[in-house]
């Protein structure tokens, strides 16, 4: 039985200082970002809702009512509040419906201009493609304009004029089922004020009179001001959306009294308006390890899931933390620095770091030390690159055990940079999976054949996993023997891809689901590979060998190839080939692999589908059926040659086990060890 996650600490249902207030009747949160207030999605374990009543539970209230009168987006944090009794929700639901509450906003904006301190934006906002709204303006914008000026003018009156500017804008707003929705769009009426400005950077107040989805974000955007770290609406670059519900008032459901929570403007804010280069590893272990723990919270949904004990905590500067990784295997944690190497300047400090990530709770902690040029490593085993034992705490045993998605999957903490699975390609093999019920999968580069296991489980009725290292090919058989795949119909095959690429296609063999996921980099003792040069020619012979009707799940770990540079490969190929390419999708990453803001994410992956042949050449012809692996032997170019077959060695018996393993594989490679 494998054990589940032990750092259960690092992953509460809520923390406790996220609680703002809370009585019989309401109970009022602090949301972060990054976290949904209700999804849809009934197995969904990671929203506020669920997270809180499953906090309720945990304290003793078996039925954890909550009441949903209010919602922020994903990325917007703040104040959020819930109802707690049935009873309450009629009093509550008449103030948001009848637009009395008072909801208070803070936007970080930039290029704010000579626009007047305060302002009313009036919009009608459609629908935009990509699940964004459009924001038209109103007929009579520049009178808006001159009251607003005149505000400026009279800020003393300002309290006053707002009072019957807002019940001038609720009597207006009032019949929105009627006259709004009868011209274009529906209604949106946001008041502002400036709060604070440096140089280019402002901090904006903003209160909503009408409650439409994106309202805040849209109407910046429409007057030239998107929020700052807003991509969708064209917001400046920033570590994430710069929008924060600073308070909400109101009238107590139960007294009548007026009620008013507030929450404190993230630090964020203060970071960005300032404009000044952070160093996140300033602050010492102590800040390191609050940005660890941060971070660590936005992996809630996977660690408590229940399915998955292994999962990367921290993705360098898409969790702030630039050039650190942190992987949680069970109750270890491997760290890996990036331009650590020898010498190499900008390297983050290393035992900072490793503190800061032993203080989280691990038994033990690895270190993988990666510099930016992967030449330099000749032999990924060697100690100063990656130390075999735990450089803080206790070793893990030399091989176990982790789960993801309830598939086993052997690793190896202290073997090198690689420890047996890449994390990156966990929703991948999730995919997979849901692909593979009847098909014939072909995994090529398949390191330890997470891929085929993957495919397995979900119902492959053959499959073929190939690699060059003797290794990595006994340790994937090992993984697919864990979940008792037939060795008969699932075989493992130790040779280069491309020269057994070409032997397949000459055999006529064809696979319905193929996954193509080369290291950036490899060096056998015959060959090179560069997935930048030559990604393209791969492509075109794993299109060959793909069956009609079929997939291709291609995967670059390259950062120098774009994704639009990666699709374009992939269509040449397809064409090469002579593929009729009739979808090619762009998958994402996991979450817990958010990119660096303003980058491309660093794992891009298309899966890209064929045509099936016509109906009539379907009714007519046979099946192309797999060949054998003995007549793909006699087929093949290589006994022709003289050369043993990489079909021949399909058929051969995994070692004992705990039977010696053969030689170290070959360098394999900054993709390989970066993840």
């Amino acid at each position: 039985m494998t054990p589940r996650l032990s750092l259960s600490e690092l992953f509460p249902d809520i923390h406790p200082e996220w609680i703002l207030a809370e009585d019989g009747d309401l109970i009022v949160v602090d949301k972060p970002a990054g976290l949904s207030t209700h999804a849809p999605e009934a197995e969904r374990i990671d929203d506020m809702v669920t997270r809180l009543r499953a906090f309720l539970r945990g304290r003793g209230d078996a039925e954890a009512y909550l009441g949903i009168h209010q919602r922020l987006d994903r990325d917007t944090s703040g104040v959020l509040l819930f109802t707690r009794r049935r009873e309450a929700n009629a009093a509550v639901a008449r103030q948001f419906e009848g637009r009395t509450v008072q909801k208070t906003y803070v936007a970080a904006v930039s290029g704010f201009g000579d626009r007047p301190p305060r302002g009313t934006l009036r919009h009608r906002l459609v629908p935009a493609p990509g699940g964004a709204m459009r924001a038209l303006a109103e007929t009579g914008g520049a009178r808006e304009e001159r009251a607003a000026r005149r505000e400026e003018r009279a800020a003393k009156r300002e309290d006053r004029a707002a009072g019957r500017e807002d019940r001038a804008a609720k009597r207006e707003d009032r019949p929105a089922g009627r006259e709004d929705r009868a011209a274009s769009g529906v209604l949106a009426i946001t008041r502002y004020r400036l709060l604070e400005r440096r140089g280019d950077r402002a901090l904006l107040e903003l209160r909503p009179e009408t409650g439409r989805t994106h309202q805040l974000r849209v109407q910046l955007a429409a007057i030239g001001l998107p929020i700052a770290g807003d991509p969708l609406y064209g917001g400046p670059e920033a570590p994430r959306l710069l929008l924060h519900a600073v308070e909400l008032r109101l009238d107590h459901p139960a007294t009548g009294a007026a009620a008013a929570f507030r929450s404190r403007l993230p630090a964020v804010f203060e970071a960005w308006l300032a404009a000044a280069p952070a160093d996140p590893y300033a602050g010492g272990v102590a800040a390191v390890e609050r940005a660890m723990r941060e971070a660590a919270e936005r992996r809630y949904g996977i660690a408590r899931a229940g399915d998955t004990t292994a999962l990367r905590l921290v993705h360098g500067a898409g969790d702030g933390l630039p050039s650190v990784s942190v992987d949680l295997y069970r109750e270890h944690l491997v760290v890996s620095l990036f331009g650590a190497g020898d010498g190499e300047p900008g390297a983050p400090p290393r035992d900072l770091v490793l503190d800061a990530a032993h203080r989280l709770g691990a038994k033990g902690v690895y270190l993988k030390a990666r510099p930016k040029h992967a030449s330099v490593i000749v032999d990924a085993r060697r100690e100063e690159f990656a130390p075999r034992h735990a450089v803080r705490g206790e070793d893990a045993p030399e091989e176990f055990t982790v789960l993801e998605h309830g598939l086993p999957f052997k690793v190896r903490l202290g073997d090198g940079l690689s420890t047996g699975i890449f994390l990156d390609q966990r929703e991948n093999r999730r995919r997979v999976r849901e692909l593979a019920r009847g098909a014939r999968v072909l995994n090529l580069f398949a390191y330890t054949g997470a891929f085929t296991v993957a495919a397995v489980a979900g119902g492959a009725r053959e499959s073929v996993t190939v690699d060059v290292s003797r290794g990595v090919v006994a340790w994937a058989r090992d993984n697919l023997a864990a979940i008792g795949a037939d060795p008969a119909a699932h075989v493992v095959v130790e040779a280069d891809v491309f020269p057994w690429l070409k032997a397949a296609a000459q055999s006529d063999r064809r696979f319905d689901l193929v996954v193509l996921d080369p290291p950036s980099f490899a060096t056998t003792k015959k060959s090179r590979f560069s997935a930048a040069s030559d990604f393209g020619a791969l492509a075109a012979l794993a299109f060959r060998v793909l069956a009609p009707g079929g997939r291709l799940l291609a995967c670059t770990n390259h950062r120098g190839i774009a994704r639009a540079r990666f699709r374009r490969h992939l269509h040449e190929a397809a064409r090469e080939a002579g593929c009729d390419v009739v979808q090619m999708k762009d998958l994402p990453d996991p979450v817990d692999f958010p990119s660096e803001p303003g980058a491309e994410s660093h794992l891009k992956s298309v899966l890209a589908s064929v045509a099936a042949p016509p109906a009539r050449a379907r009714e007519g012809a046979p099946s192309v059926k797999a060949t054998p692996p003995a007549k793909a032997a006699k087929a093949s170019p290589f006994a022709k040659a003289g050369k043993a077959s990489p079909f021949a060695k399909a058929g051969k018996a995994a070692p004992a086990r705990g039977a010696r393993r053969g030689p170290a594989a070959p360098a394999r490679t900054t993709r390989r060890g970066a993840r």
